[in-house]
Parts: C-alpha cells; structure tokens; sequence
C-alpha cells in the first residue's frame, strides 16, 4: 500500500514510544495519546472519529484484515509496516492481529448534560472492570461515565479491550477532584446516588432514578468512601436472598445501570 514507511531495528524510536504509551498511564496523560490494539478496535476509533496519529500494520495484517486496516490507513497522518517480531514490541496481547494505532485523546469531554443519566466510579481499580461497565453503559444508553483520578486508566489497552469500544464512544469524564466535581453537578439540579451494602435509605427496586441522575460506584474491595456516600442525595442497596454478600463492581453498575434506564429508552 502506498505511503506507508516501513520500520526496522528492536530499538527504533517511533515503537519504543508506542510502547510506552501502552504501559505508562503517566506518559499517556502527558502527550495526551494512547495505544489501541486489534484490527476492530482500531476501526472503532476511526468510526469514533478519533485522531489517529500513527497506525502500525504488519504484511500479514494488510491481507488478513483489509477491510479493517484500510480505513485506518486513510484516516492516519503516519502509516507504518512493520514486522512481526517489531510489532511484538508494541503489542500486550498473546496472539497480536498485527493492527495497532496511537490516537489522540478527545478533547471537551467535561460537558455534562443535567438532564442525563450518569455513572460515576470512585476509584474503581481493574481496568477490565471499567471497560465492562463502559460497555453496559452504552447499551443501556447511559450518557456518559466520571471517573475518579484514582481509578483505572480507561485509555490502558486493558480498559479499551474490555470496552469493546464503547470508551471510545461514550463521553468519559476523568476529575482530579471527583467529589468537587459531583458537588457542582448536584448545584445545578442533579441528584447523587449512593451504592451500599448496608446504611441505606432505599433498596434499588424501590428506587426511582429522575431525569439528571448520577450512581455512584465504588471501589472493587471497599465500596465507595465514606466522604462519597455522605455527599450522596440517597444510599441505595440491591438486597441479596443469596449467602454472598456482595457484587464484582462492574455487576453492581449493570444492575444499577438497567435500574436508571429501565422506562427510559
């Protein structure tokens, strides 16, 4: 395929940092790039109408996924080949498809609609949960997802996997200051929902969620803090017939999740 320049040489520059960008939030933050990984989730960032920087294909790649890699090499400022033991440098997956693309991350994400129906995540720690729950969310038509700069990195080539590219999709709010951040939305009409496994004001089935709700979930071993669910307009639980006494954290925000939207779609 035409223009594209191919790389060569385990300590080439250009991999080396597409690498980096897939193991360092840190790096991530700063350049304000990320790494994506797989011929499908490469062609959602183009259908997203991400900016791709840089996109990495190996031959194989341009025969076995053409109908994935030619939209992204069209929409790329920098095509590159390369082999497949160079691509293995970039690649966090055990059998890479050979496809991988350094975006741009969206910018004018912090606008939230008071009107919507939000999920806000407290320091949510696995980042296949986050994807998980990004994936629900945009199903059920949730708009949008807040996370706390203490959770999961939902641009880590783990979150985006498990997304499926729904974070690509869904507007994604990451707040240095989470509980300031809800405190200005719930001053401009939105209500705040606590979730809890005891303490609670309601039980979800009992629960009406207005037009402006934001749920709250917490981290996967404690819940969310208790600074959260004090700030929280109501504490809800799902109450449980069964012996276990708690829910993966993803499950909990699905449940939630289909609870706020059920009636609104």
């Amino acid at each position: 395929m035409e223009n594209l320049v191919q790389l060569s040489g385990k300590d080439n520059k250009t991999i080396k940092s597409a690498a980096k960008l897939s193991s360092s939030a840190s790096l991530r933050r700063e350049s304000g790039e990320f790494l994506l990984e797989g011929a499908r989730l490469c062609l959602d960032a183009v259908l997203a109408g991400a900016e791709i920087k840089r996109a990495f294909v190996t031959e194989k790649a341009l025969k076995d996924y053409k109908e994935y890699v030619e939209p992204l090499l069209s929409e790329a400022k920098e095509k590159y080949l390369v082999s497949a033991d160079l691509f293995a440098k970039i690649s966090d997956t055990v059998t890479p498809q050979g496809v991988a693309a350094v975006c741009k991350m969206p910018k004018d994400c912090d606008k939230v609609d008071s009107k919507g129906m939000y999920i806000a995540l407290e320091n949510m720690q696995d980042p296949s949960n986050l994807g998980a729950v990004a994936r629900t969310a945009e199903a059920l038509g949730i708009s949008g997802i807040i996370i706390s700069k203490g959770s999961a990195d939902p641009y880590s080539p783990k979150a985006q996997r498990s997304a499926m590219g729904s974070l690509l999709r869904l507007p994604v709010i990451v707040s240095d200051d989470f509980l300031g951040y809800l405190k200005e939305l719930k001053s401009k009409g939105m209500t705040l929902f606590a979730t809890t496994i005891k303490d609670y004001d309601v039980k979800l089935g009992e629960t009406e969620f207005p037009c402006g709700s934001i749920v709250m979930i917490g981290n996967e071993g404690n819940g969310l803090t208790s600074d959260a669910i004090s700030f929280a307009d109501k504490r809800v639980t799902i109450c449980m017939s069964g012996r276990n006494e708690s829910l993966n954290a993803s499950v909990a925000a699905s449940i939630f999740m289909w609870e706020m939207m059920k009636g609104k779609n």
